[in-house]
């Protein structure tokens, strides 16, 4: 569906001046992101931040459509349907990665290429990552867009949409490896849910960590003491056990009954400071062991409050956010010691919504992690397809880098992934579920890894120099078609020749 969505945008693009092209771009946003994060209401209990979200993101889809309607005008553009169709790919990604960059560190929610997760195009995402998937996505709904504008001529239709399926099904061939390369892990992962919402918070994050320890008690009866390491989501213990004994109490029977160490979610308030970290800790039976990882991409509006002054007059909302979330430093690694493998197994690592930055989570494998873990707590989204979007990127970052992924949450969906991204554990919402699964650990670099932001910086470069070509080619007809006067005084066959030359050139007609 998402080629078919994208081939009727550019269907409705075809005759479109910039104006109407810009509107037609943000109805089809407001279209897809009004459903798409419709989980924004569950997490505000307002509407007011799910409207002003989905418009935020809408005008990047205005913008695609009104720098596309540009770029086309140009000479070397108008006459080529296959150039065309490239360059619209490229000015779609080339926007697509700048939404999901900024403001604020960027929204990537519904980029194209995470649809793709069950689709053969998926295979494409080792190679250039969400730049590559997105791309051709876009390159598949032109072609349909040209059969479908070309469908008189049988010829021509039928061989774009044989070109759309074979890019489509294509991919499907490409092998993943996936095999293990330095050893596995055996991995349990804790799902244990939270009590009814009413309690006091902190009667509430207490009895979320003891589901915890119960789960683990619970794994350990399933699976033996055959474990390497157990995984808690985000917000397991969000009274630090660092600091509070009665804590620290609950995560020690967890860590001594699996006889391996506990990776959970806690929370650190740093003395005389009103901020607040989001870290992970490793625990084994004694005590914590090693640093903490402190989330690097905090969201705004959601864990800390940019510009919470002047927000406040538009919404008291803002202080429902009391205390500020800061941002953590260093790369998403955790060393985790494995007493079987006798060495420190490295993680890469990303808490929550960290997994939609593709950045974040390359500079964890780059850095040797061998598998990827993604702690999150998805409590606040109800029962909305929130938690399911982000396995679903989950998955992406599994194939986009030939890592097992786990996905850990506090209420689901929880995942265990291999590195071709298959899901081989998978849990339901709101339950308690334990997971265990046995996982390839690797270390070679994907070639998407290795290019890193090579691939979004060449598509700003050819979506900029497509735009200015544009521009400078309008620019170009308007000065040769004479002044005010002339336009006035021109006969119908001037006229003609005038609006064929000022016309949007189109997709798929080539005119």
């Amino acid at each position: 569906m998402a080629y078919l969505g994208v081939a009727l945008l550019l269907l409705a693009l075809r005759r479109a001046r910039m104006a109407q092209a810009a509107a037609t771009g943000l109805v089809w946003g407001v279209a897809f992101f009004l459903p798409h994060v419709y989980w924004v209401i569950h997490a505000t209990g307002a509407l007011v931040p799910w409207i002003a979200l989905s418009m935020m993101q809408a005008l990047y889809i205005a913008g695609f459509t009104a720098a596309w309607t540009v770029t086309r005008r140009a000479a070397w553009v108008g006459t080529r349907p296959v150039v065309q169709a490239c360059l619209a790919a490229v000015i779609w990604v080339a926007v697509e990665q700048l939404r999901a960059s900024w403001p604020f560190g960027g929204f990537p929610w519904g980029m194209l290429a995470f649809s793709q997760t069950d689709a053969p195009l998926v295979r494409l995402a080792p190679y250039g990552g969400e730049v590559l998937v997105s791309a051709v996505v876009v390159f598949i709904g032109a072609l349909l867009t040209w059969a479908w504008t070309r469908r008189s001529q049988v010829a021509t239709a039928m061989g774009a949409a044989a070109a759309g399926l074979i890019l489509a099904l294509g991919p499907g061939l490409l092998p993943l490896d996936d095999k293990a390369e330095v050893g596995t892990l055996r991995v349990g992962a804790v799902q244990g849910n939270v009590p009814q919402l009413g309690a006091e918070w902190a009667v509430q994050a207490r009895e979320v960590t003891a589901n915890h320890t119960r789960g683990t008690r619970r794994l350990v009866e399933e699976v033996g003491d055959r474990l390497d390491l157990v995984l808690w989501p985000e917000s397991a213990a969000d009274i630090d056990p660092r600091t509070d004994d009665a804590q620290a109490a609950l995560v020690e029977a967890a860590a001594r009954a699996a006889g391996a160490p506990v990776l959970l979610g806690t929370q650190r308030f740093p003395t005389g400071q009103d901020i607040r970290y989001n870290e992970l800790v490793l625990w084994q039976e004694g005590g914590p062991v090693g640093g903490a990882y402190a989330k690097q991409h905090p969201v705004p509006f959601g864990e800390y409050m940019p510009y919470r002054d002047l927000f406040r007059r538009i919404t008291p909302l803002v202080d429902r956010v009391s205390t500020d979330m800061a941002a953590g430093r260093g790369p998403g690694l955790m060393p985790i010691p494995v007493e079987r493998l006798s060495r420190e197994v490295e993680a890469a690592v990303g808490i929550c919504f960290e997994v939609a930055y593709a950045g974040l989570i390359r500079e964890g494998v780059v850095g040797g992690g061998e598998l990827i873990i993604i702690p999150t707590n998805n409590a606040s989204f109800g029962d909305s397809p929130e938690s399911t979007q982000q396995l679903a990127m989950s998955r992406f970052r599994a194939v986009e880098h030939g890592r097992a992924t786990v996905q850990v949450s506090t209420v689901g969906v929880s995942g265990i992934i291999l590195p071709d991204g298959s899901v081989v554990e998978r849990t339901g919402l709101f339950t308690a579920e334990e997971m265990t699964a046995t996982l390839p650990l690797r270390t070679s670099l994907t070639p998407a890894a290795r290019l890193g932001t090579l691939p979004t910086v060449a598509v700003w470069v050819v979506a900029a120099v497509g735009v200015a070509a544009g521009v400078l080619s309008r620019r170009g007809r308007g000065h040769s078609a004479g002044g005010p006067a002339r336009r006035r005084t021109a006969t119908l066959s001037e006229g003609r020749a005038r609006e064929d030359l000022t016309a949007p050139v189109s997709l798929v007609t080539g005119h």
